[in-house]
Order: C-alpha cells, then sequence, then structure tokens
C-alpha cells in the first residue's frame, strides 16, 4: 500500500520542504494550496492523512465536518503557530488528529503519520 500524505498548505517553501520530509520517510506526498482542490482530489484517492497548515488555508468547523463525513479513513495532522484556535474548537475536538506547533518537529510528524499507517484503515 502506497503511504499518500496530502500537504495542505499556501507557503511554498514550507510545503516544499514538508514535502521533502515526507518523501525522505518513503511518503507519498502531494502539495496542495487550495482546500477546495484538495477534497476533489480525496475523491480518487486513497490518501489517510492530511497536513494542514491552519494559519494560511481557511477550514471552518463546517468544512472540516464535512471532509471528515465524505472522508471517514482520513486523519488530519493541523499545525499552527497558534496554540488556541476558537474558531475550530468543535474541529479540534471532533475532526483534526493533532495539532503540531510550528515549526513542525520531523520526528513528531513522522510519528503522527506512523501511527496513522499503522491503524490503517482506522483514523487516529
Amino acid at each position: 500500500m502506497e503511504k499518500e500524505v496530502v500537504v495542505l498548505d499556501t507557503d511554498k517553501k514550507q510545503c516544499k520542504s514538508l514535502c521533502d520530509l515526507l518523501t525522505d520517510h518513503e511518503y507519498l506526498s502531494t502539495a496542495m494550496s487550495s482546500y477546495i482542490k484538495m477534497d476533489h482530489y480525496l475523491d480518487d484517492s486513497d490518501c489517510r492523512a492530511i497536513i494542514l497548515n491552519l494559519d494560511n488555508v481557511l477550514v471552518t468547523n463546517k468544512s472540516l465536518k464535512q471532509l471528515k463525513r465524505k472522508n471517514p479513513s482520513v486523519s488530519i495532522i493541523a499545525f499552527s503557530e497558534r496554540q488556541f484556535h476558537p474558531e475550530l474548537e468543535e474541529a479540534l475536538r471532533e475532526y483534526i488528529s493533532v495539532c503540531l506547533a510550528k515549526p513542525v518537529d520531523p520526528d513528531e510528524l513522522t510519528y503522527w503519520l506512523k501511527t496513522i499507517y499503522e491503524n490503517n484503515e482506522k483514523p487516529i
């Protein structure tokens, strides 16, 4: 099974860095800068993990709820400079598997991805 991860980030340099890290750890990375394009992409993909930059990608509780309903086997790993996102309280509690601090610690990220793919069909 290919271990595909979508990186949703509008910061091209940061996105490339994360994709390079994923490639180094034998994940198939797909860079995206649009939530809408990613949503359509997932329709034809076997992706199990999304890395989401909460600082530059506009998402809402509703959009993440719809994403998880449509793709229940996908786990969302978010990251942000901010420690608190009151506007995403429901999403952080229900739909986002883990939220990492920026800059993303490579060991922490690969730990969570390993956990996701060890659980295979079940989102964390």
